[in-house]
């Protein structure tokens, strides 16, 4: 009886080590995918950031030709 208790006890650990690894695996892979996604979303952020600054130099380039303009149509008046 004694040698089926320690076979079900050792049965029971490496079942339970397994399992514990499997999770592990998954835990990690998750997170590495979060990383990557992570990764990702600064990359666009960063390129949002260029673009945005992009346009706002352009509308203060075409801010500043409407002022020429609008000097331009008060000179003529």
């Amino acid at each position: 009886m004694t040698g089926a208790v320690i076979a079900i006890a050792v049965i029971l650990i490496v079942v339970g080590g397994i399992t514990a690894s499997v999770l592990a695996y998954f835990r990690l892979q998750r997170h590495r995918a979060a990383a990557v996604a992570m990764v990702e979303y600064r990359r666009l952020a960063e390129e949002a950031v260029a673009g945005q600054q992009a346009l706002q130099a352009q509308l203060a380039s075409l801010g500043d030709r409407v002022k020429e303009i609008e000097g331009l149509l008060r000179a003529v008046d």
